[in-house]
């Protein structure tokens, strides 16, 4: 076991060539959790770094100071061909790559996994595309609002006769991220019992459409012959729905005959109990426009916290619908430890997720914030690599580094 403290993927070192959200959102999940990531740019900075919102500073909040925390950064031109002896002994000495360039770029020819291979046998390489690396679509560009499209999600998002609807966040993004973590922590389980490195293939349509076919619509369509529609904030299963209280909204799920027993005596509607429209999940779904005008009337007349205190006391699962302004100062969030705010040199404290998954013998931690571009081009090339300073400011004369 390991000693308390000490975190799982201490020793393990990366390098992270990705841009975006998928691939740098990986790379901070592992190097939450000890992992020595080494991000890899261009002398002039990913095109990411000029991305979304920015700090008053000018530094892109997202992807150049969240997704980059905990993280090592240095420069390197992989056009040029002075960097491929650079590349080549820095995979020596490395046990991940990730990177997202799509199939066929110049930048993923020079990472090919083919030829590292051949100097690192342990390595492991993640890529991380839009259609994975081989199939019809592979060629194709994509982002996460393509892959929700794409998928199917968007055409099941949204209210009756509305268009289709994206979700508000990037979920395909991070969740092909979390996937890639997965796939990178199995794969040096595999190397820990084999001595193998291997490829990981990892694309955001086929963790959009998985979460898609793992709730069931796929075999809605084949088994039943039934194209899942869209249903607004109703459940497919059961009676939910948000609601207008007072001063708010609030969010409803009754899952069940007993949560619905429970749901309609905090309602003071027991005799809805009775009602054979709403005997059993399914009938309270297919009856679904039928409740909500009662409900709705019920709910008006009362706060949202007096909403939520009668609907948890009788534990109906209830929440208020909030926004960053209500959750901000959560004690939940506090509790957890799920919002910390990071000194960021020449940006202040920025507020930036705490670590999700809690492990109780190797916590993860935030523990360096974003580094500068090429902040640790003297400390890796010079130390890990074995160049010389002369040497170093040599390669950055000409543009390498």
């Amino acid at each position: 076991m390991l000693p308390a403290q000490d975190k799982v993927l201490r020793g393990t070192r990366v390098l992270d060539f990705s841009r975006y959200i998928a691939g740098p959102y990986c790379c901070m999940l592992l190097a939450d959790m000890g992992a020595e990531v080494i991000r890899v740019g261009p002398p002039a900075g990913s095109e990411d770094r000029n991305l979304g919102t920015f700090c008053p500073d000018g530094q892109a909040l997202v992807y150049g100071l969240i997704l980059q925390r905990n993280k090592k950064n240095i420069t390197l031109n992989l056009r040029s061909a002075e960097a491929r002896d650079l590349l080549e002994r820095l995979v020596k000495k490395t046990d991940v790559l990730v990177h997202n360039f799509p199939p066929g770029t110049e930048e993923a020819t020079v990472l090919d996994y083919n030829a590292l291979k051949q100097i690192n046998p342990a390595l492991i390489e993640v890529i991380i595309t839009g259609f994975g690396q081989y199939g019809p679509y592979a060629q194709r560009t994509c982002f996460d609002s393509i892959a929700q499209a794409m998928s199917g999600a968007m055409s099941y998002t949204g209210f009756p006769g509305s268009p289709p609807t994206r979700a508000g966040v990037q979920y395909v993004d991070f969740s092909t991220g979390l996937s890639a973590a997965l796939g990178t922590t199995l794969a040096l389980l595999y190397r820990q019992k084999t001595g193998k490195g291997q490829l990981v293939d990892v694309s955001l349509f086929d963790v959009a459409f998985s979460f898609v076919a793992a709730a069931g619509v796929a075999a809605e369509y084949k088994l039943l012959g039934e194209i899942r529609p869209q249903v607004g904030n109703n459940s497919f299963y059961a009676y939910a729905n948000s609601f207008r209280a007072k001063d708010g909204w609030v969010m409803v799920n009754v899952v069940g005959d007993s949560a619905w027993r429970r749901f309609c005596r905090a309602l003071g509607r027991e005799d809805l109990t009775h009602d054979p429209r709403f005997k059993d999940n399914l009938s309270r779904y297919l009856n679904r426009d039928e409740i909500h005008p009662i409900v709705a009337d019920r709910m008006k007349e009362k706060t949202v916290a007096q909403v939520t205190s009668i609907l948890e006391s009788a534990r109906v699962p209830c929440g208020h619908i909030r926004n960053m302004a209500d959750i901000y100062n959560d004690p939940q969030v506090a509790a957890r430890e799920m919002l910390l705010e990071i000194e960021q040199p020449d940006a202040g404290k920025v507020p930036m997720p705490g670590i999700p998954i809690k492990l109780s013998h190797a916590p993860g931690s935030i523990e360096a914030p974003a580094p500068k571009l090429g902040q640790h081009n003297s400390e890796i090339y010079c130390q890990l690599v074995g160049l010389t300073e002369q040497q170093l400011a040599g390669y950055r004369q000409k543009g390498v580094i």
